[in-house]
């Protein structure tokens, strides 16, 4: 397979290095010149993955045309408020059956779109078309070779196999799946559920909170997914419940460990100064997601509060108590 990746970020770059060991032919879009010339010429690209040393056969390129020459899977791995607009330059670029493979987590502001919608509408890319690639990934642990599993969802099911085969190594063990909405909502919610956790750890919460959070958490992932069509099987799998469990207790996880941060008292300034610059997924996603639950009248708490600190000025103690507060019902 020749694959064009799309963005030279953690993740971008590790699954460019999955596509390498794989023995696939592989180019690296990187936005910035000094980031591709860093990994052609040192095989890493420290700003994102320290010291892991990358296959030599990884080209790395800043030029969008030269990346998507020739690629019959081109893999999006640019932030999802983003996607829209790097897409809509580069869609000249791509052949007529290209395999088009979103794998930003997230929910567009201003259109409530998943990626995978983004995708078919800025290119008009026939469903099929279109994969996911989500699950447990943290990405520095996949570009350390530790053992690991992920989901490819498409409607195709060749396209899914193709691209199930085309990034299974000796350490990453991928599985396909139809139900790409399933898979999308449970990579988008989870990072608003990974900051809630994150609070709570930051005010001195304990384990039974943190489990309290991630059960809860899934109850309204499940509550949205199911309303948009999504399959209980699909989340209560790697793209669900795996996915989860992985950025709501990683030290590794960024909206967990920004979460933290709020929770200890900073400012959401602060705790982007101190994440170097960088908002965590779900400072975004919450806004998003909360609006498409009330599009859809679906209740989510936990987002709601977590929506409510980072946007409304909200304490985290007074989210706890909030939360606490709500009339009791049946699980």
């Amino acid at each position: 397979m020749r694959a064009a990746v799309m963005g030279a970020g953690a993740w971008g770059t590790a699954l460019a290095k999955v596509l390498a060991d794989a023995g696939n032919e592989v180019t690296l879009w990187a936005r910035r010149p000094q980031l591709a010339d860093e990994i052609n010429e040192t095989h890493r690209n420290t700003d994102y993955l320290g010291d892991v040393k990358l296959p030599s056969s990884i080209r790395a390129t800043s030029d969008a045309a030269d990346a998507l020459d020739g690629a019959c899977t081109v893999l999006l791995a640019v932030p999802s408020q983003t996607l829209r607009t790097n897409l809509t330059g580069w869609m000249p670029l791509l052949g007529d059956d290209v395999t088009l493979v979103s794998l930003a987590k997230g929910i567009e502001l201003d259109t409530l779109m998943r990626m995978s919608q983004v995708v078919i509408q800025v290119t008009g890319a026939d469903p099929s078309r279109v994969a996911v690639v989500t699950g447990p990934n943290l990405a520095s642990e996949i570009a350390e070779e530790q053992p690991a599993a992920t989901v490819v969802a498409c409607s195709d099911s060749g396209r899914a196999v193709a691209l199930q085969r085309a990034l299974t190594t000796k350490y990453l063990r991928p599985y396909t799946n139809s139900d790409v909405i399933g898979a999308e909502v449970g990579g988008a919610c989870k990072n608003v559920i990974a900051l809630a956790c994150g609070m709570a750890a930051g005010i001195g919460l304990g384990e039974n909170s943190i489990a309290a959070i991630i059960t809860r958490g899934l109850a309204e992932i499940m509550r949205l997914g199911i309303a948009l069509g999504a399959k209980p099987a699909t989340l209560a799998g790697l793209a669900g419940v795996g996915d989860l469990v992985a950025t709501c207790t990683s030290p590794h996880s960024r909206n967990r460990t920004f979460g933290q941060r709020l929770g200890a008292g900073e400012s959401l300034e602060a705790a982007k100064l101190a994440a170097g610059g960088h908002v965590a997924e779900g400072v975004t996603s919450c806004q998003s997601v909360l609006a498409l639950a009330a599009s859809y009248d679906v209740e989510m708490p936990l987002t709601d509060a977590v929506h409510q600190v980072c946007h409304k000025g909200l304490s985290v103690p007074e989210a706890v108590a909030l939360l606490l507060g709500r009339s009791t019902k049946p699980e």
